[in-house]
């Protein structure tokens, strides 16, 4: 039960932005070491460091794990700790800012957008802007919400500290940059396997949480045209539920990249309403994954 008191907590409080003023987040703290590292370490046989780093960060935040469970008072910590390291309200905040900002003009939907997403934004129409918002949510419920849960509930605070760790350095150097091709590749390739579960899990709550078997052959057909192992299997099945299509055409620093459109044949013209039905998407997945934790808890 104390991973159901850690999504409890986290989708009543949030973010809250008077605690993170004063104190550092943990994921601030872990990207700080990894900054600390990558100077440190990015040096040589690039991709034996890389190696050796992510070794580091997950014994490092395994052992925290450990330790903290181990204190008296532990669960009450690592539900507090759990709940700081999920992302489900201030997901669904950011989501739900763009279909706002969106509904005051263009422009501002771009300068919300470009918050959450990493691709140009200056020449984004209103649908792109709008798709844009659904598959960043789409992805960061896998990511951000559904992984973490699944680790704890595998492995308890240790669990999700070393999630959130790889995921960590993976967000930060895994690229395939010259700096980054070699020393980021254990991060990255680490991070598409403790993601393999919980996007295909998260896939099968989005699709389940409204009772739409009919989606699993979009899903089955199109999760495999993402550049990612991963993350085409929730946003096919956000795609699915929504009767959108996803993904498509976008610039990346100037250059226009023809990616496939996921579910194709359904509506191309999104809108701020479509962002609106994506974060209720988000909710009833996470209810139902929510549930199912309770249910976990209680046979358990």
């Amino acid at each position: 039960m104390i991973l159901a008191a850690a999504m409890i907590l986290d989708a009543a409080l949030g973010e809250p932005k008077w605690l993170w003023d004063r104190l550092p987040h943990p994921a601030v703290v872990m990207g700080r070491s990894i900054a600390w590292l990558d100077v440190r370490m990015n040096i040589g046989a690039r991709r034996v460091m890389g190696v050796f780093m992510i070794l580091v960060l997950v014994c490092v935040a395994g052992l925290i794990g450990a330790v903290i469970s181990a204190l008296p008072f532990g669960p009450v910590f690592s539900a507090l700790i759990a709940a700081m390291l999920l992302a489900q309200r201030s997901l669904c905040e950011h989501v739900a800012a763009v279909g706002n900002a969106l509904r005051l003009s263009l422009g501002d939907g771009r300068s919300a957008v470009a918050m959450i997403v990493g691709r140009d934004v200056s020449k984004m129409d209103e649908a792109a802007v709008a798709r844009s918002a659904i598959e960043s949510g789409a992805e960061n419920l896998s990511d951000g919400v559904i992984a973490p849960a699944f680790w704890f509930l595998i492995a308890g605070l240790p669990g999700i500290l070393i999630y959130k760790a790889i995921n960590t350095a993976d967000s930060m150097v895994g690229y395939r940059t010259e700096r980054y091709e070699e020393f980021g590749w254990a991060s990255a390739r680490l991070d598409d396997l403790v993601n393999w579960i919980p996007a295909r899990l998260t896939a099968l709550l989005i699709m389940a949480s409204h009772l739409r078997w009919d989606v699993w052959p979009i899903i089955r057909r199109d999760a495999g045209l993402h550049r990612s192992p991963n993350a085409g299997w929730p946003e096919a099945a956000m795609a699915g539920v929504l009767g959108v299509a996803l993904s498509g055409p976008r610039s990346y620093d100037g250059e226009m990249r023809d990616f496939p459109f996921v579910n194709a044949d359904a509506r191309h013209h999104l809108t701020a309403d479509d962002i609106d039905g994506s974060v209720g998407v988000l909710w009833r997945a996470w209810a139902l994954c929510l549930l199912l934790v309770v249910l976990l808890g209680l046979i358990f």
